[in-house]
């Protein structure tokens, strides 16, 4: 390295230095103090569930006592099959993810979306399989109009804008667009949920063309009752689409504890789905 080379290298690493001891960097969870970027302290990292065990072959629910590699189905999906084939999630919603969904939503904590894509590359993988990056496209779920405007940005477009540029995979944030804004879905059954969100959604212009015989992967922060990601799946079903699948950051699920008790559902759904679904 030549001496202007090492003079700029140094500059750099004196200037990392200042700004590190001015700001230093802090886990993305619980706000300690850490080595390096969107790096999470011990105990928040000890505390995400990695969804990567056996699980549901059509919406990746974990089975826990299931075989590894088993191609089995849940008992709701053996009920009635939904319209995705496969939606895993990095990892099961408790305190350390949904703080880290919920600042990038509300706290504008951008760079919260790459540290989400990074995790969410191995299931990611696991969905497109042998065919890797071609054929796959990533869609996010779209934000209402009104809602975009007001936040200013669509956390599932972050996400899907760092997961195609870390994996190759392509993405289309303008595929799916929110034909209509929706009320609320706190306290409502699932039957009710479904109907509420039916129609929710269109495709965009020329949307058909891209969508045919592609694998479409749906995009989004958090799988909660699912009632927002089956109505976006049935639309890219009917698109021409060789397959529907989702993958998320978090996932709800009946295993996941925090503090040693069961998750309140219905603050779930008014922190996370109920919120998209508005405006």
């Amino acid at each position: 390295m030549d001496t202007p080379a090492r003079l700029i290298d140094g500059l750099r690493h004196a200037g990392r230095a200042i700004v590190d001891y001015a700001l230093p960097p802090r886990c993305p969870a619980c706000g300690a103090i850490v080595a390096a970027d969107r790096q999470f302290c011990l105990d928040c990292w000890s505390g995400l569930h990695f969804l990567d065990g056996p699980a549901c072959a059509l919406c990746s629910i974990p089975l826990p006592t299931a075989a590894a590699g088993a191609d089995l189905q849940c008992g709701a999906c053996l009920a009635a099959a939904p319209p995705f084939e496969g939606a895993p999630a990095a990892v099961a919603y408790g305190r350390a993810a949904r703080t880290v969904a919920l600042r990038l939503k509300y706290g504008r904590r951008l760079g919260h979306a790459r540290l989400m894509a990074g995790l969410m590359l191995r299931p990611l993988r696991t969905l497109t399989g042998e065919e890797g990056a071609v054929g796959a496209l990533l869609v996010p779920v779209p934000l209402h109009r009104w809602r975009l405007w007001s936040r200013g940005f669509n956390q599932a477009a972050l996400i899907a804008d760092e997961l195609a540029r870390l994996s190759g995979v392509a993405h289309d944030p303008h595929l799916l667009m929110r034909a209509k804004a929706t009320p609320s879905l706190r306290g409502k059954g699932r039957l009710e949920r479904e109907r509420i969100v039916a129609g929710a959604f269109s495709l965009g212009a020329d949307a058909k063309s891209r969508c045919l015989g592609r694998h479409l992967i749906l995009i989004d922060d958090v799988h909660a009752s699912g009632a927002t990601l089956r109505a976006a799946a049935r639309l890219l079903r009917r698109s021409g689409a060789a397959r529907v699948s989702a993958l998320t950051w978090a996932r709800v699920v009946p295993e996941a504890l925090t503090a040693g008790a069961p998750f309140d559902f219905a603050a779930i759904d008014s922190d996370m789905d109920d919120e998209r679904m508005t405006g």
